[in-house]
């Protein structure tokens, strides 16, 4: 199969279905206004609501939604062959994905920028929002801890990006204070900001930093203690401070990094040296679960991710500026993370071909490159095996430009390194929201503050990423259970979505509502299928946990089923009156 001809095709695919599906769905279905005030204009504070121009609350969402979820998820899947895998990415993204994150993002904002988890409340009832809150707190804790070890295994594995990763976040507190304090132009200077922060990427191979142990806590120890300690500084700035700035960077960093990946398979496809390593198809691969309904919960980011309606409701519904630019962020941000996906499976299906490394220091090339890298499922599974299959693939197709490997690396290890740290910062910032909002429900103010809800998401992440030991891997104990819970938040969301659809009137529903009995099927399905595996394994806490997951899913699920076929008209109960444009 010609690597060039399917990478052109799904980005051609993306575009028209933007403009086809995508307006269809803000026009005819969300019936989008312009006339709306949006939550970022009536609550303005210059902390979380601020009303933001669309380029850069995009930067923001896109970086926020994406990390190294589109890049873990797809380099695994291919185990199945690359074809189920681009498949579902693409199918997924324009039908289940964006009409999930637009969606989340719109009644959001219909809302007062509250979370799913809360207006679920109003759409469904107060029970299933508690439920909810359970769901989404399990959920953000597995992330914030497991994302400061992602991004210490990415400074342990490729040294040569750490001083550009930490450097970033400086520049981009500069770049706040230009454009929001001194009423500065973003573009010009959100461009120098990437220059610089490039110079030190390019200096990262010549200053590599490899983390000591300190006090006898080992390096992935010390890093993720850093992490969530930063994490905890970004929640509590004003977003224009640092998450804003620093994810326009990254949105600029995120075009670099796939121009370079387009213009690689240009290249090295018409060097003749870029072909498909992996298998079209592979049903069985050794040791490794069904595709069937795995597939669906191992690719999450890059198709559908319950993670993306924590941001939308959670952070971006604070910031966009008008229900009209709610499509390009929502709908739009998805269609560009398929878009990466759609380049990691291309790295990790072609480009691991060009020339791949073993342990043993031998180099492979062609098949055997690929069938080394995965030989089994628990060959393929481990973090750093996910990473350095995109890393060392994308940085392959790079070199087809005639940059040297040591400046692709660093280039492509910043990238990921990068994202993923978008990715813990805004967890954390979406967990203090999402504590506060329970704590109102419950009358516990005291705790509603955003510093001492901060401390609270912070300091459960950090107990539970040192539960096993000092190295700060803990969380990986639950990390089995994420794909499921994230997965089921997603088709949970889509359920919220369509109840809101079904009360507007005529069959809008379907558009949410045939996603959501897909994913409620697959996640149940999948989550039913880890609860026979880990019985077998003996695992007491993995049980114990998913079979409450299963419940709680499955009682939402039947509470939704219900509210759908009571809803008769509830369009009084939006915020705002909207009207068509």
């Amino acid at each position: 199969m010609n690597v060039l001809l399917v990478m052109i095709a799904a980005f051609v695919g993306y575009i028209v279905m933007y403009q086809l599906y995508g307006r269809y769905i803000g026009r005819k279905i969300f019936m989008l206004s312009s006339a709306a005030q949006p939550p970022s204009v009536e609550l303005e504070d210059g902390v979380d609501y601020v009303p933001t121009k669309k380029e850069v609350i995009f930067g923001h969402h896109f970086t926020s939604i994406a990390g190294t979820g589109p890049i873990v998820g797809p380099a695994i899947a291919i185990i199945w062959g690359w074809v189920p895998a681009l498949l579902w990415v693409f199918v997924g993204s324009v039908v289940m994905g964006a009409v999930h994150d637009f969606g989340a993002l719109i009644i959001s904002m219909r809302n007062q920028g509250k979370s799913i988890s809360d207006y679920t409340a109003k759409y469904v009832n107060s029970r299933t929002r508690f439920l909810f809150f359970l769901i989404v707190f399990l959920e953000l804790w597995i992330v914030i801890a497991v994302f400061g070890l992602v991004i210490a295994i990415i400074f342990a594995m490729y040294p040569q990006s750490v001083v550009a990763v930490w450097i970033e976040v400086p520049i981009a507190m500069v770049l706040g204070y230009l454009v929001y304090r001194k009423n500065k132009g973003v573009m010009a200077l959100s461009l120098w900001a990437v220059a610089i922060m490039y110079a030190f990427v390019l200096l990262g191979p010549y200053m590599p930093i490899k983390m000591p142990i300190v006090a006898g806590i080992p390096a992935t120890g010390v890093w993720t203690i850093i992490l969530l300690a930063y994490g905890f500084i970004a929640s509590v700035l004003p977003v224009t401070a640092l998450l804003q700035p620093r994810d326009f960077i990254n949105s600029h960093q995120l075009v670099i990094a796939m121009t370079l990946l387009v213009l690689g398979v240009f290249a090295a496809a018409f060097g003749g040296r870029l072909e498909m390593v992996a298998p079209a198809v592979q049903l069985a691969p050794e040791k490794a679960p069904a595709m069937w309904p795995f597939l669906f919960i191992t690719i999450a980011c890059g198709a559908i991710s319950g993670f993306h309606a924590l941001v939308s409701s959670g952070t971006s519904a604070k910031q966009v500026r008008s229900e009209d630019d709610s499509l390009f962020v929502g709908y739009g941000s998805m269609l560009m993370e398929g878009a990466l996906a759609t380049l990691v499976i291309v790295a990790v299906a072609a480009g691991i071909g060009m020339g791949y490394t073993t342990k043993a220091g031998e180099t492979l090339t062609g098949v055997a490159a690929w069938t080394t890298h995965y030989s089994s499922w628990a060959a393929a599974a481990g973090l750093g095996s996910k990473i350095s299959a995109f890393v060392d693939g994308a940085a392959n197709m790079i070199m087809a430009l005639g940059i040297p490997k040591q400046f692709t690396l660093a280039i492509m290890a910043v990238f990921v390194a990068s994202f993923a740290g978008t990715t813990l910062d805004t967890a954390t910032r979406i967990q203090r929201y999402v504590l506060s909002e329970l704590f109102v429900t419950l009358k516990l103010d005291f705790l509603t503050g955003k510093y001492t809800a901060t401390a609270i998401a912070v300091g459960s992440a950090l107990i539970l990423a040192f539960a096993t030991g000092a190295s700060g891997s803990g969380a990986l104990k639950l990390w089995p259970l994420f794909g499921a819970v994230n997965q089921t938040l997603a088709a949970l969301a889509l359920i919220v979505i369509t109840v809101y659809l079904k009360a507007r009137g005529g069959f809008k529903w379907l558009v949410a509502g045939i996603p959501a009995v897909f994913m409620a099927v697959m996640t149940l399905w999948a989550a039913v299928l880890n609860q026979f595996q880990f019985g077998s394994a003996h695992n007491l806490l993995l049980q114990a946990i998913n079979i409450i997951i299963i419940l709680i899913a499955a009682w939402i699920v039947i509470e939704g089923v219900i509210k759908f076929f009571q809803t008769d008209d509830m369009s009084e109960q939006d915020s705002q009156v909207v009207t068509v444009p």
